[in-house]
């Protein structure tokens, strides 16, 4: 996602809330940048989070055309009953539209930043989305029960984490045996997608960084979107 100037040093202090990684984990320092957070993982700088007041970015009008949100989720086949979890949840923008396709599961809006969890409850209180649970995770787990996730959705999302390592193995654990991910993000592989290269993912580092969580490919889709890959990753039954 496009990171704001006056949401920098936040999104800074966010990256950097747990423990120094290990020599051979993926990770290493690379020196800061201005949307990067110092640090690579599999060869990928990772990108600083955008912070909650850009949250009105999420919203913004334009994004329908620009990613084709509602093209996004009939590519999901969720039955009635699936328990979702949307991770980096921001404002709720997916959540809402996931609630009603699962009228007898549950969404689970995810962030790290209570700020964007509060703008989530605050619709709640107004009547939307009775089967969306707001829930603040951490950097390294987004703090979902163990194997009780019949699909993960991240959009534009994944390539802020901090931790992708311990989030992926996080994630791979709150999954069904065949559980998904359901990951977009922006085609690093298309220069015509005017996004900032650190915001940009290719399906080869996906399907690397997924591999080292546990997951197994399913398909991708470059074509319905207009901007971004989607890409899809189960675990093992």
């Amino acid at each position: 996602m496009r990171i704001f100037l006056k949401t920098l040093l936040a999104a800074i202090s966010l990256s950097f809330a747990v423990p120094a990684f290990a020599a051979d984990d993926g990770y290493k320092n690379t020196g800061l940048t201005l949307d990067g957070i110092g640090k690579s993982y599999m060869g990928r700088e990772i990108a600083a989070v955008m912070g909650y007041p850009g949250a009105a970015w999420l919203e913004r009008a334009e994004r329908e055309k620009e990613e084709g949100t509602s093209k996004l989720l009939p590519l999901l086949g969720l039955k009635p009953t699936d328990v979702v979890a949307d991770i980096g949840a921001g404002t709720g923008y997916f959540s809402f539209r996931l609630a009603p396709l699962v009228p007898q599961g549950k969404v689970y809006a995810e962030d790290i930043q209570q700020e964007m969890l509060d703008f989530i409850t605050a619709r709640k209180a107004k009547g939307e989305g009775a089967n969306v649970l707001p829930t603040l995770g951490g950097v390294s787990d987004p703090r979902l029960p163990a194997g009780s996730i019949d699909l993960i959705l991240m959009v534009d999302v994944y390539h802020e984490f901090s931790y992708p390592r311990e989030m992926g193995l996080a994630m791979a654990r709150a999954l069904k045996p065949g559980g998904r991910i359901a990951l977009v993000e922006y085609r690093a592989e298309d220069p015509n997608v005017p996004i900032r290269d650190v915001h940009k993912m290719t399906e080869s580092q996906a399907k690397k960084e997924m591999a080292a969580a546990g997951l197994t490919w399913v398909s991708t889709d470059s074509k319905t979107l207009p901007w971004q890959h989607l890409m899809i990753f189960a675990k093992p039954k």
